[in-house]
């Protein structure tokens, strides 16, 4: 659970150690031989620091200019709409401090700390431990496929390198298609190392150490991202696909919802939800529930939408269109849904991957001829999945309006399942086009030359500190560094 141990709490632990240690004894010299070791903080601690930085920044991070997903990807897949500061995100602005800080933060933040876990646990260290290794392989390999799937071309083979015994302070770019590589040799190695009834670990607030849950998600990811490159290497995507699908003891996968990838918060501050320290403990009202989703569900008559928003005073589920200039966009504030508890409360949890979209993977990996399975059944496998995440069942007739399980009508759904995970959803509509949005309101004013956006362009930082580098990725993406250019998994 996120309280077992909250990231202020691990760092004081910490530092209380060593501070305790060193004021018992004089020989500071001694004692201080090695001050920037990454060793003088065991994985225990460094785990749920890695784990709750980057879900939380990945889920909405309560500060300013740090929200990927409800200042930027939210209201791309318009899942959410703004009625006031549009240029922060619904009209396509980016500010070049969220490029920036992101970057910095993920890098920084979460994958220097599973590249230090790595580092002390692997099987050459002086403490092995293979569940540890192979744990923060998973969440490794998770963060580096946010990077990759939002920026493109990224450090990775040279990577978070900069404290190792030859340190590397202007890592190179990797194409997308070598990360995609590197990630799923990575997620398969993470299987292998994870052994179930094999050393304990301490610190895991994702899955309270069941390693059984960490393999299903290992290898659930690793779908993920087979499925996503499945159209640029299909021959590869499927053998992995069917390596996976073949084998239930070996690569075990999500069963239930109880196996989904999520952080469960609390209500004791910092480990509560970050989506309820920005709109109930700070106060803000600045999102709705966007005018294309809830026409959506409303049309399919899905109850998804009372867990989703709250009804607006006069209990209608209705929202607004995207892009709108502040001066227009608040006169929605009282008739717009808003964001529903079951995404704000204090310890509402913070979803990374579930039931539901492993299942629409392999429904859409059916429809496309990947694997051979019955594609209608995986369809409405995933549609129940998400209801049930709620507590929820589809009302009757559901199935018949929701359509016939096709690549779009499989790629909708997902997005619906998606909600709160604009990330996720954004990838996926840069992906594959789908589901098509509706043209903009007439009113709309949006930037970007009106294109939602593809990519994020790379932070500034990158040009003053790595500029032959990040110029070579520039050129490894196709494109320029603008928020134009179509990533390497693109189908259309």
């Amino acid at each position: 659970m996120k309280n077992i141990l909250t990231h202020r709490n691990i760092w004081m632990t910490a530092l209380a150690g060593i501070l305790t240690a060193t004021s018992c004894t004089k020989d500071f010299d001694e004692m201080n031989t090695s001050p920037n070791s990454p060793t003088a903080i065991g994985p225990q601690y460094l785990l749920p620091q890695g784990i709750e930085t980057s879900i939380d920044r990945y889920w909405g991070h309560r500060e300013r200019f740090e929200r990927i997903n409800i200042d930027a990807a939210e209201l791309y897949v318009q899942h959410l709409t703004r009625n006031i500061y549009s240029n922060e995100g619904d009209d396509y602005t980016v500010s070049p401090a969220l490029l920036s800080n992101n970057w910095k933060g993920f890098f920084n933040d979460g994958l220097l700390n599973f590249q230090r876990i790595i580092t002390q646990t692997n099987a050459e260290s002086a403490t092995p431990n293979s569940n540890y290794e192979g744990v923060a392989l998973v969440m490794r390999s998770w963060v580096f496929s946010l990077l990759t799937d939002m920026y493109g071309a990224i450090p990775y083979s040279d990577a978070i390198k900069g404290t190792a015994t030859e340190p590397i302070y202007t890592p190179k770019y990797d194409s997308m298609e070598a990360v995609y590589a590197g990630l799923l040799n990575d997620l398969k190695m993470a299987n292998e190392k994870l052994v179930v009834g094999g050393p304990a670990i301490a610190g895991d607030i994702l899955y309270g150490g069941d390693i059984l849950k960490w393999k299903k998600f290992a290898n659930s990811l690793r779908l993920r991202l087979a499925n996503r490159q499945a159209v640029k290497k299909p021959a590869e995507s499927k053998a992995i696909m069917a390596e996976i699908l073949a084998d239930a003891t070996k690569y075990p996968l999500f069963m239930s919802n109880a196996d989904n990838a999520s952080l469960k918060c609390t209500t004791v501050l910092p480990s509560n939800n970050e989506w309820n320290q920005i709109l109930i403990q700070g106060g803000r009202t600045d999102w709705n529930i966007s005018k294309t989703l809830a026409d959506k569900m409303n049309e399919l008559g899905d109850t998804r939408i009372t867990v989703y928003a709250n009804p607006n005073k006069d209990g209608i589920y209705q929202g607004h269109p995207n892009g709108l200039p502040d001066a227009i966009a608040t006169n929605y504030l009282s008739t717009s849904a808003t964001i529903g508890k079951a995404f704000t409360d204090a310890a509402a949890p913070e979803v990374i991957m579930t039931l539901a979209e492993l299942k629409f993977i392999l429904a859409e990996a059916a429809v496309d001829g990947d694997i051979t399975a019955n594609a209608q059944t995986l369809y409405e496998e995933g549609i129940t999945a998400s209801f049930a995440q709620y507590g929820l069942t589809p009302p009757a007739g559901y199935f018949a309006k929701a359509g016939a399980a096709s690549k779009e009508k499989i790629l909708e759904q997902k997005w619906i399942s998606l909600f709160g995970q604009g990330v996720e959803a954004w990838i996926e509509w840069r992906r594959t086009g789908l589901p098509v949005f509706p043209a903009p309101d007439p009113r709309a004013v949006l930037n970007n030359n009106g294109v939602l956006p593809t990519r994020f362009n790379y932070p500034a930082s990158e040009y003053s500190l790595n500029q032959k580098s990040v110029s070579d990725g520039v050129n490894l993406n196709g494109g320029a560094d603008d928020m134009k250019t179509k990533l390497w998994w693109a189908e259309k």
